[in-house]
């Protein structure tokens, strides 16, 4: 357990000696794309007129000052198959973010996408001697919650506490410094795959990076499409990328739950390849130039030529119409809101004051994608576009770029979890969270 509070604490440290710097990269590994943003900490007062925009409440103190994407190899599933390839992708992403920002960076905050991530709901409770809370007592309320087996190979990504209760009054999201006698804390675990995670550690030290912190994709893409009141009220957020489809609920500003399923827009890709028996890219532009999921009248009548999306007239005459790829396409579509809607089943979803579903990701502006889960998940559903941070040029503002823009939000402005909180020798928990994050022992 002590090694796993040192290096996240070791994480922590270097990040903020990053920021004192004054630049840090994040970065965001998919299976379909790879984005760099390269972040300049300015300090709250200092605003270009000439990027447009004034200064937002919490995204003051930073500006994008290169941003650079190239598409993903040795990618699946949103983890590593093949450690030389992603290594060549992510070295030429940030040497081009490096180009543009005009300055070099040596500490990267990494989202992952995959790695099967499973939510834990944990409790603790504590009697304060001093009969007012203070820093140790939450370290020691943190410490107190047990843990379950998270099973062989199972690693901890996010220890948020996400709620205290200070003698029976609950819903406090701060309780440092108030009065009382008992101490209790929700705490929301998020484990990944240890094997996966180790993979990444590694690949990105391969490409002379210092990684100073790693979190959930599906966690950073909540924080950039959903809105104030919506993390406040309840909302489910689900970022339709490649490979995989993730999903994160968020209450009272916390990320209650996550999860995510093996599906994505490379299969509705496959799906076009093999039913038109065209090339991975041609199915790729038809997808993105004339893909679809609600077919109309219309739809029978408008041809596409084959052959003019693959520039071969003489080999491939053939024409489908529209409706025959949504044909193809919805099936596929409504499998995944199948699989979104058992994980949010099972994560109580129902129960929530305001049942908001926010679609971003790359997948998400597939035409008719939102009127088709409104009618598979509920009437309240729109498509979320990331948050507008300073310095972002126009093309970054599309909700595929959600990760990578709410990771920017929580590299300044991350949330509290179990280790950054001083805990003393004799609190570490006997068999708590002993097995969790071995792979930091041998990464950091």
């Amino acid at each position: 357990m002590k090694d796993l509070y040192q290096g996240q604490r070791a994480m922590r440290s270097m990040r903020r000696q990053a920021m004192q710097r004054g630049v840090i990269a994040v970065l965001d590994i998919g299976t379909s794309k790879i984005a760099c943003l390269v972040l300049q900490f300015d300090g709250p007062s200092q605003f270009r007129e000439t990027d447009g925009v004034g200064p937002m409440a919490g995204q003051s103190n930073f500006r994008v000052i290169g941003t650079a994407t190239t598409r993903a190899r040795g990618m699946r599933y949103g983890e590593i198959e093949v450690m030389a390839e992603t290594e060549r992708a992510i070295r030429t992403v940030i040497q081009s973010a490096q180009k543009v920002a005009g300055v070099r960076v040596d500490h990267v905050i990494a989202a992952i996408s995959g790695a099967r991530p499973a939510s834990y709901g944990l409790a603790g409770e504590i009697t304060l001697p001093a009969g007012k809370v203070g820093e140790g007592d939450v370290a020691r309320v943190l410490a107190a919650c047990e843990v379950p087996d998270f099973g062989r190979g199972r690693e901890v990504l996010h220890a948020q506490p996400v709620n205290f209760a200070l003698d029976g009054r609950s819903g406090l999201s701060d309780p440092r410094d108030q009065s009382g006698g008992r101490l209790a804390c929700d705490m929301h675990v998020l484990t990944i795959d240890g094997d996966a995670a180790s993979n990444l550690v590694h690949c990105i030290r391969r490409c002379d990076m210092e990684l100073a912190g790693v979190a959930s994709a599906s966690y950073a893409a909540g924080l950039a499409a959903l809105v104030e009141d919506e993390q406040e009220l309840g909302a489910a957020c689900i970022d339709l990328g490649g490979g995989t489809t993730g999903v994160s609920v968020f209450i009272k500003k916390h990320m209650i739950f996550a999860d995510a399923v093996r599906f994505g827009g490379e299969l509705i890709t496959q799906d076009i390849a093999k039913g038109l028996r065209v090339s991975h890219a041609v199915a790729e532009r038809l997808k993105t130039l004339h893909g679809g999921l609600e077919a109309t009248g219309r739809d029978d009548r408008e041809m596409i030529e084959l052959g003019g999306e693959t520039g071969d007239w003489e080999t491939d005459r053939r024409a489908v119409s529209r409706a025959d790829l949504i044909g193809i396409m919805r099936p596929r579509v409504e499998e995944i809101l199948e699989k979104v809607g058992e994980i949010l089943d099972a994560a109580g979803f129902d129960c929530m004051p305001s049942r908001q579903i926010v679609l971003t990701g790359g997948g998400s502006q597939i035409p008719g994608l939102d009127q088709l889960a409104a009618r598979m998940l509920g009437q309240n559903v729109r498509i979320g576009r990331p948050l507008r941070i300073q310095g972002l040029p126009h093309n970054a503002t599309a909700p595929g770029f959600s990760s990578a823009i709410g990771l920017a939000l929580l590299t300044a402005h991350p949330q509290d979890e179990w280790w950054d909180f001083d805990m003393p020798a004799e609190h570490y928990p006997a068999r708590s969270l002993r097995r969790a994050y071995r792979w930091f022992r041998h990464n950091w």
